[in-house]
């Protein structure tokens, strides 16, 4: 792509023809702040908080969907411009629940961000929100529409990406509320629960049930791992807090899905159950008893021993991973075994 040369608060940046004002000043190391903005989706241009002063331009532009031309001169925290986004966060907090001491995204919301960057302090005009009831009928998140900006980012997360098209928006200005299927609770709903939409959203309005009030995002760690749900191998991110895993999130960057995971490996990885082995077992004289996994290991290398290569048969779920399957199965043929079972309701041979 060709290059072309655009000033942005006085320092000249190079940045490729026809991408956005945000792109170039992102890739320059600049900030812009954003609301409806999310990298794995098409920009809109819907919240109008990246306005940004373009010379020669008549009004100020939202800097996500306006291309970069050469030549362009660009001002991104003019007074003009912070004027324009603090009436905007003004404009977004008169229509939305403005409770933050009691919503669970407080100290990590983007909404919440903004307007103490801003010094947004108090509402100039009357609030105008509808009391519309909790969402709680899915299993895993609830949704609450007074808390909703209607950036889109989960309507366009469910469109883009899931390519479901469960969510929508009804009505126009301040009536819009995002509503699932024909205005269905979530859980009458074609709603797949991928929980997408739970990881685009900017406040407190899609959250989960087992996270909620888990730690803000600067109490945790993310550790990138490999879903292990089935055999597909998604990239995940387990959000972390003194040793206990609090959610999981879709890695963005992971070729194999993308940022998008499904219900299991978003969700019910965070079950644990109650009978849950946490140690092996042998059976002495018909009975199985605890066993270290020294003593388990070196019992099953003795009894591979005493039989016929061709006896022994791996067993193994399909949750493992591609490298510990290939593991087990060099061990299988390592012992003179044939066959390495796949069990996932029927066995099936591992060449």
């Amino acid at each position: 792509m060709p290059k072309v040369n655009v000033t942005i608060d006085g320092h000249q940046v190079q940045a490729e023809a026809g991408v956005s004002v945000l792109q170039a000043a992102k890739d320059a190391g600049m900030e812009i702040p954003t609301l409806c903005y999310h990298p794995a989706l098409k920009p809109m241009g819907n919240c109008r908080i990246c306005l940004v002063e373009i010379e020669r331009q008549r009004n100020l532009q939202a800097s996500c969907v306006f291309p970069v031309s050469d030549g362009m001169v660009i001002h991104t925290s003019s007074p003009k411009v912070k004027e324009a986004r603090k009436f905007v966060l003004e404009l977004l907090l008169s229509d939305h629940a403005f409770y933050c001491m009691y919503c669970e995204m407080s100290g990590d919301c983007e909404l919440q961000d903004l307007s103490y960057k801003y010094g947004v302090d108090r509402i100039p005009y009357s609030y105008n929100y509808a009391w519309d009831p909790v969402d709680a009928t899915r299993e895993h998140f609830i949704f609450d529409p007074k808390r909703c900006i209607r950036c889109r980012r989960c309507v366009r997360a469910c469109h883009e990406i899931v390519a479901n098209d469960t969510l929508g928006i009804m009505d126009r200005g301040f009536e819009s509320k995002v509503i699932a299927d024909l205005d269905v609770p979530f859980g009458e709903s074609s709603c797949i629960a991928c929980g997408t939409c739970l990881q685009v959203c900017p406040t407190g309005s899609l959250t989960e049930r087992t996270s909620a009030y888990m730690g803000r995002e600067a109490e945790t760690t993310r550790v990138r791992s490999t879903c292990a749900a089935c055999g597909v191998g998604c990239g995940l991110e387990a959000v972390i807090r003194s040793n206990n895993l609090v959610r999981v999130e879709g890695d963005w960057d992971a070729e194999v899905n993308h940022g998008l995971l499904c219900v299991k490996g978003r969700f019910e990885q965070l079950k644990s159950p109650d009978d849950r082995y946490l140690t092996p077992f042998v059976r002495n004289r018909g009975q199985l008893r605890a066993a270290t996994w020294d003593e388990a290991l070196a019992l099953v290398a003795e009894r591979v021993k005493q039989v016929p290569g061709q006896a022994v048969v791996g067993l193994a779920s399909p949750k493992l991973t591609n490298e510990a399957l290939v593991a087990l199965r060099d061990l299988v043929k390592g012992v003179g075994g044939e066959h390495l079972g796949v069990t996932s309701g029927a066995f099936a041979e591992l060449p």
